[in-house]
């Protein structure tokens, strides 16, 4: 990590910020104070020369974030669904960041398909279009097949675009490193932590055959779901660098005007896109970790078509049944369970006090029920709850932190659709489903069978751990010490799994 050109780069964030004019409308738009509004424009005005003009055809916040670089691009990307946070002209001005980026050219695009696909355009393809979308790691071009004639997508990779991610994250860590040395209160934070999880996020964006086998997964887990679909890889024109999939006709799921104009439900579209996230995490445990408008469309039935399959999280089976645990308590007002499960979980540490936590939590659901959606202040309920994990002791979990952006996400889809929709509500069915199927009886006997399967492959084993112990029993000295290690450890792996097995079966029971 270099330190003096990490210090340029931040120092460069907030002259482009203060040159394009977006400093100002930022500082407005998350309600920054007087005094910390003085400090910060004081600091960056005199070094208003260093920053990036943009351009300037577009509006100053989306000019500034596209002049530094693809990984502020992705930060406007998640500020565009959140109008309650940013105001709706801000939100609407950082739409264009998720496909309507400055296109590069189309004799780059050629050279990247003959370089990574060994072939010319001319000889793959029947027709190749003009850049469709350009997004800030990629760009999209719409194509026939040669043999076929069938209309596909071909998204291609930003030339250079890997140096130039990986400069912004050497500021990042620079950032969060310094952030930890002069604040010590927020190490229990992790930034460090929550950068190095953000790399390893766009690393696997940037290989285009993770992407391919990713949509090729979600797929094959969404099949059934009604009202949505995932368009099919073609394996033989991908590879790292280059991905082609089927082509789907529809519209842009942030476009109401069009969703209207076409007869579409876009309260029905809301619930749809809340509950297909949340069955695809609890559920599945494998779910579209980038849903934002520009990802998203609706064709002309109404089903949801999700695309940019770059960004997948992944939670296994115990932290969703905590997360749903979660989620349904909230539902049901059961305060003092949700306390719990955090403190069994190891949420929260085991010296704090879970009636006092319990209280903390119910302060933070109970202004949501009653309300519909846009009488609630997410900012002002982001930052009560950052008030209540900074005082019960919380950390922040890096295996969740892309389920709970995506959840930010996926609400600000929702309520672009339906302002008024009712986030609890919604939800319910789904959490309740997934209770019912993962933590109930049929649960426990599921467990059950799983350990049970375990325990079989001891099987072959026993023989040999009866004829080590009767030997070890008859001859003590004759057995070395490595065959009473085996011995023992066989033994106390085998204890384990049967005593496992008895508390699952008097659960079931």
């Amino acid at each position: 990590m270099r330190g003096p050109h990490n210090i340029i780069r931040l120092i460069r964030t907030g002259a482009t910020l203060e040159r394009t004019g977006a400093m100002g409308i930022i500082l407005d738009a998350l309600e920054v104070g007087p005094l910390l509004r003085i400090v910060v424009r004081t600091v960056v005005w005199p070094f208003q020369w260093l920053g990036y003009k943009g351009d300037p055809t577009m509006p100053p916040a989306p000019r500034a974030l596209t002049a530094l670089g693809p990984a502020y691009i992705k930060f406007g990307q998640v500020l565009s669904t959140r109008p309650d946070v940013v105001g709706d002209e801000l939100a609407v001005q950082m739409r264009v960041l998720q496909d309507k980026l400055p296109p590069f050219s189309m004799e780059e695009s050629r050279a990247e398909i003959l370089r990574e696909l060994g072939q010319p355009v001319e000889t793959l393809f029947s027709s190749f279009s003009e850049p469709v979308a350009a997004a800030s790691l990629a760009q999209v071009h719409k194509a026939h097949l040669a043999d076929t004639g069938e209309a596909v997508a071909v998204k291609i990779l930003r030339p250079g675009i890997e140096r130039a991610f990986q400069r912004d994250i050497d500021a990042f860590y620079f950032a969060a490193r310094t952030i930890e040395l002069l604040s010590p209160s927020s190490r229990r934070l992790r930034p460090m932590d929550v950068i190095t999880h953000f790399e390893g996020v766009v690393m696997g964006e940037l290989d285009l055959r993770l992407e391919s086998s990713a949509a090729s997964e979600f797929a094959a887990n969404t099949h059934d779901d009604a009202g949505f679909d995932v368009p099919k890889i073609k394996w033989h024109l991908s590879g790292r660098r280059v991905m082609t999939l089927d082509w789907v006709e529809g519209t842009n799921i942030g476009d109401n005007a069009a969703l209207d104009a076409a007869g579409h439900d876009r309260r029905a579209l809301a619930a749809r896109v809340l509950q297909l996230f949340l069955n695809h995490a609890l559920r599945d445990g494998f779910f579209h970790g980038d849903m934002h408008q520009g990802n998203l469309k609706v064709t002309a039935n109404g089903d949801i078509v999700a695309y940019d399959f770059g960004i997948m999280g992944q939670i296994d089976e115990y932290t969703r049944r905590v997360y749903a645990e979660i989620l349904f308590g909230f539902i049901r007002k059961d305060y003092a369970r949700v306390a719990q499960v955090h403190f069994e979980a190891g949420y929260v540490p085991a010296h704090m006090d879970v009636d006092a936590f319990a209280r903390a939590l119910r302060a933070v659901g109970e202004p949501i029920f009653g309300m519909d959606a846009s009488r609630i202040s997410m900012a002002r309920l982001l930052s009560y709850l950052f008030e209540v994990t900074q005082r019960f002791g919380m950390e922040t979990r890096t295996e969740l932190i892309l389920l709970q952006r995506t959840m930010v996400v996926v609400e600000g889809v929702a309520r672009s659709l339906d302002p008024n929709m009712n986030l609890w509500h919604d939800a319910r069915p789904v959490v309740e489903n997934y209770i019912k199927e993962s933590i109930g009886p049929r649960a426990l006997v599921k467990d059950l069978a799983a350990t049970i399967r375990v325990l079989a492959k001891f099987g072959p084993l026993l023989p040999k751990l009866a004829e080590d112990a009767l030997i070890r029993q008859n001859n003590p000295v004759a057995v070395q010490r490595p065959q009473r290690r085996r011995a023992r450890l066989a033994w106390m792996t085998l204890g384990a799994v049967l005593t496992g097995a008895a508390i699952l079966l008097i659960q079931a029971l």
